[in-house]
């Protein structure tokens, strides 16, 4: 056999052993995930005033539906914050639309002017923060599709003093029958839900926290260093729960789960702007970001098909990539259960597809690269910041 066939054989079979062992931890960290959500996921009796911030850009196939599962809340007492930069938004014009259907919550409708530092959504969430009348906050990205009790549910995690911020886990949801748009959400379930409760099993909680729906008190902002401050980063999120919890301030991820609802997209636009995700954590989490290259199972099964092909044993070859699959669709299965997504069954068929396209995605994340954000281009500095480039 020559040097290039041992190499190629050695490279998926490497491969192909990491992949499966993170699919064990990650079935693992899935029934944690999943007995917990069992026994923690409940209404209690800590109902404290609420504001919910919602920073908006632009409007989207399927934001009204977003917008209404927040008016449509079970919550004694809370107030729903709207902020873009300018009245003359779409998505802020289709707010206040949403709101004079529901008079009975209130409801305000913020602008902020163009943003005053890299990351546009934190000085939304900034200027909105500091009109909040209340000091319980529940933030939320425009894509989050929640249900009716989400409020009273995702309360109860500060009923607990010592924690000061608790953020939720999604369900990638995809509106359309669009190939590229479900291989993106699909991708937002299981890749990264994944991700996220390995690394909370391994690491013995929380270290970080997902931006998409948190609930936190109004100082967890100052503690984590200020509006202004956190706008520099792009994963503001993560660095945020970071730091809260390298103070050893509690910091953990919530029992629900809520619909982050991923607007129909090209093969090209989903590409970019996961890479700028990969980018970002690439610079938040090196080491992390690096092995995750390992974890992957489809490439390393393609190179065993490569492989068999070369060498004369197409048959073994073709195992080889089968097995792979196998492996993708029992992890697609396990977290789309665990995360209690009723229609698991096509999500987890075509997860393999994704899992190649999510290692070209990471691939490429080392290549260098501008970011693409709200109209603006930049670079990730190493440690995680925005660089406005020309």
């Amino acid at each position: 056999m020559s040097l290039f066939l041992r190499i190629l054989f050695w490279v998926a079979a490497v491969g192909s052993v990491t992949s499966t062992i993170y699919l064990l931890m990650v079935v693992i960290a899935a029934v944690r995930f999943w007995l917990r959500r069992r026994r923690d996921d409940r209404v209690g009796e800590f109902l404290p005033p609420l504001s919910v911030l919602k920073p908006l850009h632009g409007k989207e196939p399927g934001l009204e539906k977003n917008l209404e599962s927040f008016f449509t809340q079970d919550y004694p007492e809370f107030e729903l914050l709207f902020c873009a930069r300018h009245e003359t938004d779409e998505g802020l014009r289709l707010a206040q639309a949403v709101g004079a259907r529901h008079p009975q919550v209130q409801a305000r409708y913020l602008t902020c002017g163009e943003p005053q530092y890299p990351n546009a959504k934190m000085y939304s969430l900034g200027v909105m923060a500091e009109a909040a009348r209340n000091e319980h906050m529940v933030t939320s990205d425009a894509d989050s599709r929640v249900e009716r009790d989400l409020l009273r549910r995702v309360v109860q995690s500060l009923a607990d003093p010592k924690l000061a911020l608790a953020s939720c886990l999604y369900l990638g949801t995809a509106d359309v029958p669009n190939l590229a748009t479900q291989l993106d959400a699909v991708g937002k379930s299981v890749e990264m839900g994944s991700g996220v409760l390995v690394a909370d099993m391994v690491e013995g909680g929380t270290k970080f926290a997902l931006g998409v729906v948190v609930v936190q008190r109004r100082k967890a902002f100052y503690d984590a260093g200020g509006y202004e401050d956190l706008g520099q980063y792009q994963a503001e999120d993560y660095v945020m729960g970071k730091r809260l919890a390298e103070q050893g301030q509690g910091v953990i991820m919530a029992p629900q789960v809520i619909r982050l609802v991923v607007p129909e997209t090209s093969f090209a636009a989903s590409f970019r702007n996961q890479l700028r995700w990969m980018q970002s954590t690439r610079r938040s989490r090196p080491a992390g970001h690096l092995g995750t290259g390992l974890t992957f199972s489809v490439p390393f099964g393609l190179l065993g098909l490569a492989w068999g092909v070369l060498t004369g044993r197409p048959e073994l070859g073709a195992l080889w990539l089968l097995g792979s699959c196998v492996n993708r669709w029992v992890q697609a299965g396990v977290m789309l259960k665990a995360l209690g997504e009723p229609r698991w069954v096509w999500q987890a068929l075509i997860y393999p597809l994704r899992d190649l396209l999510g290692w070209v995605i990471w691939f490429v994340s080392y290549l260098p690269a501008k970011v693409h954000y709200h109209g603006g281009q930049y670079l990730i500095t190493p440690d995680g910041r925005y660089k406005q480039v020309p």
